[in-house]
């Protein structure tokens, strides 16, 4: 376990690299930073630092940069995430709260990420395996067709159109409706067939064909297997940060283009509403070896789900990173609540 003082050490020189783009050298610290020991002190704990791992020369003659373990060392002791101000919260509550749906949210949500923390931004759509019911519709469409449509408590809409041979009537639409809805409101999806299993019986025989296909059409919207969803934006942003790519950015780009890793390093989430960050090769895949992912949970009642982050340089703010992340995702959970 490092000391207090050569801990105090590594954090100037992250927080300077982060900020200056340059290797930090012992003369810069002692200007920058009230260190309280002489710099001869301070050549000797980056010695230690360096030799332990935890920073690294790039070239003879320069400073010290620090190293994926100096970056992991530093996020693990971080006392705090940096606040957002007053502004950039009153900036989130007022974008997402324009939101008009969930695609709309999920839309407002990867952009708003991206600007805050000028990073790639991804969101993880809400599984509809996690989703509850919150609404059941059963609408005429005229000429013997109707929509069954399901609303989900995370937002999601699906919906399925059916057609019967012939006209039908309006008083049987509103009994399946009114049923369906004091069956299933409020149920988790998964537990949707089991409440419908003997609904049908309490209708008239005459009236079973219908129900028996609004209730199919139901159950294939609440048991069907979907893709799972990611959303990007804020690729752009890589492009400033060229000089932390020492070979070539285009591996980063191209793991971008893989839904399934970005869903892979999404899923390394903390279960909790903690904020997870995955550093430089703890990032298993070889493209990415460069980067760094900061995500965390959203959901709804303090239920996970799905989850939200960003990626972008190891060399990056990460107090001001899991601070915008972890406020974001709340905002997030409390839109989808209704709250």
């Amino acid at each position: 376990m490092l000391e207090d003082r050569r801990l105090d050490v590594l954090r100037a020189i992250v927080e300077d690299f982060v900020s200056t783009q340059e290797p930090v050298g012992s003369k810069s610290l002692v200007e920058r930073h009230n260190l309280g020991v002489s710099p001869a002190t301070i050549r000797n704990d980056m010695a230690v630092l360096e030799e332990e791992g935890y920073i690294a020369q790039p070239h003879t003659s320069a400073g010290r940069v620090p190293t994926d373990k100096g970056y992991r060392l530093f996020v693990d002791r971080l006392a705090t995430v940096k606040p957002l101000t007053s502004a950039e919260r009153r900036a989130i509550s007022t974008f997402l709260d324009g939101s008009v749906d969930l695609d709309d949210v999920v839309d407002r949500t990867v952009r708003l990420l991206a600007q805050l923390t000028r990073q790639v931004a991804v969101v993880q759509y809400p599984s509809l395996t996690r989703s509850g019911v919150r609404h059941v519709e059963v609408l005429p469409l005229g000429g013997g067709r109707i929509m069954v449509v399901l609303i989900t408590d995370t937002g999601r809409v699906e919906q399925r159109v059916l057609e019967f041979a012939g006209p039908l009537g309006e008083q049987v639409l509103t009994d399946v409706r009114s049923r369906l809805n004091a069956e299933v409101v409020g149920l988790r999806l998964a537990d949707v067939p089991g409440a419908v299993e003997t609904l049908r019986e309490t209708f008239p025989v005459a009236d079973r064909a219908l129900v028996d296909a609004v209730l199919a059409s139901l159950l294939e919207m609440v048991v069907e297997q979907r893709e799972e969803r990611v959303v990007l934006a804020g690729t752009a942003n890589l492009a400033r940060f060229g000089q932390d790519f020492p070979r070539s950015i285009s591996p980063v780009l191209q793991a971008l283009e893989e839904h399934v890793v970005l869903l892979q390093l999404l899923g390394e989430a903390s279960d909790t509403d903690e904020v997870t960050v995955r550093i430089g090769h703890e990032i298993e895949h070889e493209g990415l070896a460069t980067t760094s992912m900061v995500a965390v949970n959203y959901g709804i009642l303090d239920e996970p789900l799905a989850r939200l982050g960003v990626l972008g340089p190891t060399r990056m703010d990460y107090p001001g990173t899991m601070g915008a992340v972890r406020a974001v995702a709340r905002y997030v959970g409390r839109i989808l609540s209704g709250r």
